[in-house]
């Protein structure tokens, strides 16, 4: 079975998304990966459009609560700011819990092309990131 992998952020509408996105696209059937957010709210268009950069397409992810994964068994949760990690109910049954302080990119304010570079920043650092640690 392959691993069970979640990535929790607050909302559940840039960081957490971009690494379901990454992991998923390059870990394919490898792991089985989920995203959620401890005060979930919508999937941020400049997310959806960095990913298209990178030639990974998220339009079907959506934003979730972590409470619809309550129960199930996962083999890592990554927790992708300091707000999810404190809020982050546990999950006793993973094999590892790591934390990964991301900056938020929806908390730039500016130009559009400035708010842009801060998610391509994000984005950057969340797929150096599963690369070091999943191996893809």
């Amino acid at each position: 079975m392959a691993p069970r992998v979640l990535f929790l952020c607050t909302e559940n509408s840039a960081r957490s998304q971009m690494a379901e996105g990454l992991l998923r696209h390059w870990g394919g059937s490898a792991f089985e990966v989920y995203s959620a957010g401890t005060r979930p709210s919508t999937v941020h268009p400049l997310t959806g459009r960095v990913m298209q950069e990178v030639g990974i397409d998220i339009t079907g992810q959506r934003s979730k609560s972590v409470d619809i994964f309550a129960g199930m068994t996962f083999d890592v949760v990554v927790t992708l700011c300091d707000i999810a990690r404190e809020a982050c109910p546990v999950f006793p049954a993973a094999r590892r819990q790591l934390h990964w302080d991301i900056p938020d990119p929806r908390a730039v304010e500016g130009s559009e092309d400035e708010r842009l570079a801060a998610f391509r920043h994000v984005r950057d650092l969340i797929r150096a990131r599963i690369r070091e640690t999943f191996g893809v």
